[in-house]
Parts: C-alpha cells; sequence; structure tokens
C-alpha cells in the first residue's frame, strides 16, 4: 500500500533532475568515440545506452562517459560531472568482485550518505530472478556532496532493473538531498 505522505512529497518533488552517466569498462574505453567533451560514448555500450534511453524523454543528461575501471579516472569523472550541476550520476560496471572491478571501493569512502534500501532492494529482486547468485551483486546508492551516486552492475538486464527502482524516485530523491 502506497503511503498518501510519499505521494504528497513527490507532488512537490523538481520533475527534471540533471544527471550524469559512467560506464566502467577497460574494453569499451579504448573504442569511445567523442561527440563532445562531456558525451563521451561507444556504440556497444548497451547499459550505458538503456541509463540514457530511459532518461532521456524526462531528465536532461548533462554528461556522459565511458571510462576504464580506474579509482583515478572515475573520482575525475564524478567531480567533473559535479561541476556541470549533475544532481545524479549513474555508474555502470565495475561492481564485480573481479580484481578490475573498482567502482564500490571508489564510491562508498564517498558517501556521506548511503542508501542500503536501494542495494537491498536491487538484491532482492535480483534473487528473484536469478537465485543466489545475487549475492555477487553489489548495486550502491548514497549522497556525496548533494549528488547522488548510483552504482549499478554493467549487465543490460541488471541495468534495467535498476532504472525501475531508481527512476521513480529520482525528483523525490534530489528533494530531500538539498534541504
Amino acid at each position: 500500500m502506497k503511503s498518501k505522505t510519499m505521494d504528497e512529497h513527490k507532488k512537490h518533488s523538481p520533475l527534471k533532475v540533471k544527471v550524469g552517466i559512467i560506464t566502467l569498462s577497460d574494453s569499451k574505453s579504448n573504442s569511445s568515440k567523442v561527440k563532445d567533451s562531456n558525451f563521451v560514448s561507444n556504440p556497444e555500450d548497451l547499459s550505458g545506452k538503456i541509463i540514457m534511453e530511459s532518461l532521456e524523454d524526462q531528465h536532461e543528461i548533462v554528461s556522459y562517459q565511458v571510462i576504464q575501471d580506474d579509482a583515478h579516472q572515475l573520482l575525475k569523472t564524478l567531480d567533473e560531472m559535479r561541476t556541470l550541476d549533475a544532481e545524479i550520476i549513474i555508474s555502470t560496471g565495475g561492481t564485480g568482485i573481479g580484481k578490475r572491478d573498482i567502482t564500490i571501493e571508489t564510491i562508498i569512502p564517498l558517501f556521506e550518505k548511503e542508501l542500503t534500501g536501494f542495494g537491498e532492494i536491487f538484491r532482492s529482486e535480483t534473487y528473484k530472478e536469478l537465485g543466489s547468485g545475487a549475492i555477487m551483486t553489489r548495486a550502491a546508492a548514497g549522497v556525496w556532496k548533494e549528488t547522488l551516486l548510483v552504482a549499478l552492475p554493467g549487465s543490460p538486464n541488471a541495468v534495467q532493473l535498476g532504472m525501475k527502482i531508481l527512476k521513480p524516485e529520482m525528483g523525490h530523491l534530489v528533494k530531500h538531498m538539498k534541504h
């Protein structure tokens, strides 16, 4: 059952949010195409494309970057997106348990407030689809300097699930971060 208070809060939330998108992939970053310095994409980046296409009709994409699985490059890209006034930065990739997966270890120390519910819901929904393999899912979200950072796994199916969870709450999240 939905809360009337929650519905009321959402009514007074911004309808349009400024979003940055980051794909972390060593292979895809090597063949990236530059549209302009804020939009570096790769036609093979299905997950980044899913994020962009799910948001571009309602929100403003301020930057889209395909970068290597590198902590320093990720931190630099996050800073650059904040200077473009990104209110939410969604990353895909680098959340696994492999040696090159650095996203979670890089962003969690930045969190001033972690949204544990996002990861919990994500893992619960993944478990329903995949079973016990969901234990490897490390999706995370948290607030950093009035910017919401969301880390999604790199698979297109995981990104679709993450956007299904995140998209309806984006304006509501931004409203609460700024107050």
